[in-house]
């Protein structure tokens, strides 16, 4: 039986490797109907010249891709998406990052499959691989955060699990379209983590996440210091802003879990001179998280400094964030 798919990405200063991107969605075994690309800031899109180039738009190996602008006041984590999802009829709505490559032409494929292994259901999400220039210690978290097992998660894992029980990633993560609006879908304004915060209402509505490790994508980052403490900082608002999800997990002691894993890791592979870093990216993204749990006692002017996503900030936003 075929199932109907849409593909949803949000852009920002799109590139060559958004266009790599969109060429191997086209190669995938199990195509979509559609790709639809939201981007932010059309003049951003107009420097990057992709209307020069017929390999990505229209219709193209039976698939449409359609593209919106919408502007940088506009876009919001879950109300962008949501915006996105509601243009979309497809049984299953496939939602990618810019930067998530395919590994392989089974991508879509495997996260369909895994989709499909229960009813119940609402979400699959892919298995995130290192890029080539990945540092040591984010390859260690990758492996960490993406192991090789895949896993059904429902709320009768909480206790076992924890928070990683809601994790999904929109980096690369299937919804099934009916559980995906029973569940209230992508909430229309937050700062960031709008995948777990859907994820986390589908297993409270007695839905399930499914983790496909067969499905891969290549994906990470080299952050600073700086960079993972307002990362963070942004995380932990989101939380504090949804206690109805997060406050009855804990993400400290899943947090203190890794830094001890992958210390143990670095000593084992003698890595012993990445210790220091490791410990310093750990105080950033630990400080950034206690301070993001405590925002509303922090003047507006130290927010501003500490978050990476200074517009979320801004008293208005505008229909396409909110509807």
């Amino acid at each position: 039986m075929e199932h109907s798919i849409d593909i949803v990405i949000p852009t920002y200063k799109p590139g060559a490797v958004f266009e790599k991107l969109i060429y191997r969605l086209q190669k995938q075994t199990v195509k979509p109907e559609r790709i639809i690309v939201v981007n932010t800031g059309e003049e951003y899109w107009e420097q990057a010249e992709f209307d020069k180039s017929p390999f990505i738009f229209g219709t193209l190996a039976g698939i449409r891709l359609e593209l919106y602008h919408i502007k940088e006041s506009e876009f919001d984590h879950g109300g962008t998406r949501r915006w996105a999802a509601n243009k979309s009829q497809a049984e299953y709505m496939l939602f990618m990052t810019q930067d998530a490559m395919p590994a392989d032409q089974y991508l879509v494929a495997n996260l369909l499959k895994s989709a499909n292994q229960d009813p119940l259901i609402g979400a699959a999400y892919a298995r995130q691989l290192p890029a080539a220039d990945c540092g040591i210690i984010e390859r260690y978290t990758r492996e960490f955060n993406y192991g090789e097992k895949s896993r059904i998660k429902s709320e009768a894992d909480v206790a076992e699990l924890g928070i990683k029980t809601y994790f999904c990633s929109n980096v690369c993560a299937m919804y099934r379209r009916n559980i995906y609006l029973s569940a209230g879908g992508f909430v229309k304004h937050t700062i960031f983590n709008e995948d777990m915060i859907c994820a986390g209402n589908m297993i409270q509505k007695g839905y399930k996440i499914a983790y496909a490790a067969d499905a891969r994508v290549i994906h990470s980052h080299n952050y600073s210091g700086k960079e993972q403490f307002k990362r963070n900082f942004d995380l932990a608002v989101s939380q504090a802003q949804h206690p109805e999800i997060f406050q009855a997990v804990s993400s400290e002691s899943e947090g203190v879990k890794m830094v001890k894993k992958t210390a143990a890791y670095l000593i084992q592979k003698k890595y012993y001179w990445l210790l220091p870093e490791l410990l310093l990216q750990s105080g950033c993204k630990y400080i950034g998280y206690r301070m993001g749990k405590k925002y509303r006692m922090l003047p507006r002017r130290v927010i501003l400094k500490c978050t990476s996503n200074k517009s979320y900030w801004k008293e208005k936003k505008s229909e396409v964030v909110t509807n």
